[in-house]
């Protein structure tokens, strides 16, 4: 069942598996701010079983682009257009998230985003390949995020 996201109460719901919930509800209540207040969208996710193409778009480009597999499950999931782009956000138990933003358009911007709740370590997979920056928001505390450009055609 969808979950719209709210980001003046932030609920751990969908998330309460996940060993650092707070800290990643924090994270997705951010990213539900940064698409309301940037696009005027509403942000709702849905169970990764119901959002299950969500979840293998960004599985496929993660093992096309750098033979990159996440070994925590997923948790929730969603999948949205805003102006030409498609976005797409996977959470997991661990406390990551990772988004795909891709736009339609050929020569746009094409990048898959990881962050990281407070609190959890970088993912084994990740570590080698990925440095990541730090940053502060009201909602997460402290994120950490890192990136790569999308050089396929998904």
């Amino acid at each position: 069942m969808p979950y719209i996201v709210d980001f003046v109460n932030v609920s751990t719901v969908g998330l309460e598996s996940s060993p650092v919930a707070e800290a990643l509800a924090g994270l997705r209540a951010n990213e539900a701010r940064y698409f309301k207040n940037k696009f005027d969208h509403v942000f709702t996710v849905s169970p990764a079983n119901e959002a299950q193409d969500a979840v293998d778009w960004v599985t496929r480009i993660l093992k096309d682009e750098r033979d990159l597999v996440i070994a925590s499950p997923a948790l929730e999931a969603t999948a949205f257009e805003v102006e030409g782009i498609r976005m797409a956000y996977v959470f997991y138990e661990s406390g990551l998230s990772i988004n795909a933003m891709y736009t339609i358009e050929d020569g746009g911007k094409r990048a898959v985003g990881f962050k990281l709740s407070e609190g959890m370590e970088v993912p084994e997979e990740l570590a080698s390949s990925f440095k990541f920056a730090r940053q502060k928001s009201k909602l997460a505390g402290v994120i950490r995020g890192s990136y790569f450009v999308i050089k396929g055609e998904y």
